[in-house]
């Protein structure tokens, strides 16, 4: 089956649960981005994250998420909308580190000091703004920190990717299991004895476990309702009037140096890697509307 992500609560309304498979999703960001294993690990991470806390938005609604650290990928972004729709990118597609213990160094790719930041835009006047220390820089830790420390809100969050031997996505996804406000604090050891009993998500994955068959696994003590199922995929949404607006807001300094020296001008978008070619013609006339 496709990528697709499903959310649950339990019927008491104590513990939200979403599951996603990112697989096919997390392979086309490998592709664009042209990043090494232990970068295609990384930006797969944060993808999936975007992915899940998609799920929690709705209508027009979108996600930020970008991880800035000292560690040689610099930064690492995704976005998501309540749709499904996802996109990723690293500014620096080589990390070029050998494993550690046997894993990708995603810690040490990243870099032991830096941030997380989530922006979410919310459809009102101005978008949500929270940013947190990286706590292991393995990216799923720190968006449970972020959710617990900003957001008060106790969560478990697992992001998995796997690679084959020509170092493409094998089996990409996770999971975000939430405790609603007034749950029963007893409730948060009994899932933490669930999840720590649990294989890894892409291990699930990788034996043709469906999200809805990992779910049931997560919450076997727990009756709950599925609130429905959302199809994934990369998408991107770079237009030809987004790089005009964006060569617009270089000012007329800089776009009179561009029609100079350079007679037009190559915009590649930093997600999809799509080249928009803008030409003298339609420089001259952005030139004039400043």
């Amino acid at each position: 089956m496709s990528d697709h992500l499903i959310r649950i609560l339990t019927l008491d309304g104590a513990i939200r649960v979403s599951v996603a498979e990112t697989t096919l999703l997390v392979e086309e960001v490998r592709r664009r981005q042209q990043t090494d294993p232990t970068a295609t690990v990384a930006v797969g991470r944060l993808a999936t994250a975007a992915a899940l806390m998609g799920s929690l938005l709705k209508g027009s609604q979108r996600i930020g998420l970008t991880v800035e650290g000292n560690g040689p990928l610099q930064r690492v972004q995704a976005e998501a909308d309540a749709h499904g729709h996802v996109r990723a990118t690293v500014k620096v597609p080589l990390a070029g580190l050998p494993p550690r213990d046997g894993r990708f160094d995603v810690a040490g790719a990243v870099g032991r000091a830096g941030f997380l930041h989530v922006v979410k835009d919310l459809d009102l006047k101005e978008p949500y703004r929270g940013m947190v220390q990286l706590v292991s820089s393995e990216i799923a830790e720190d968006l449970a920190y972020y959710f617990t420390i900003s957001e008060q809100t106790p969560s478990s969050v697992a992001l998995g990717v796997e690679l084959g031997q020509q170092a493409e996505v094998a089996a990409a996804g996770g999971f975000l299991v939430q405790l609603m406000p007034g749950a029963d604090a007893s409730l948060a050891d009994r899932l933490a004895e669930r999840l720590a009993a649990l294989p890894p998500t892409t291990s699930m994955l990788r034996q043709g476990l469906p999200p809805a068959v990992i779910a049931e696994r997560l919450l076997e003590d727990f009756p709950y309702r599925e609130l429905g199922t959302t199809p994934l995929a990369f998408t991107c949404n770079c237009s030809q009037k987004q790089t005009r607006a964006l060569l617009r807001s270089l000012g007329a300094d800089e776009l009179d140096r561009i029609i100079g020296e350079l007679g037009e001008a190559r915009v590649t978008c930093e997600y999809c890697k799509e080249v928009y070619l803008v030409d003298l013609a339609a420089l001259q006339e952005i030139r004039g509307s400043l």
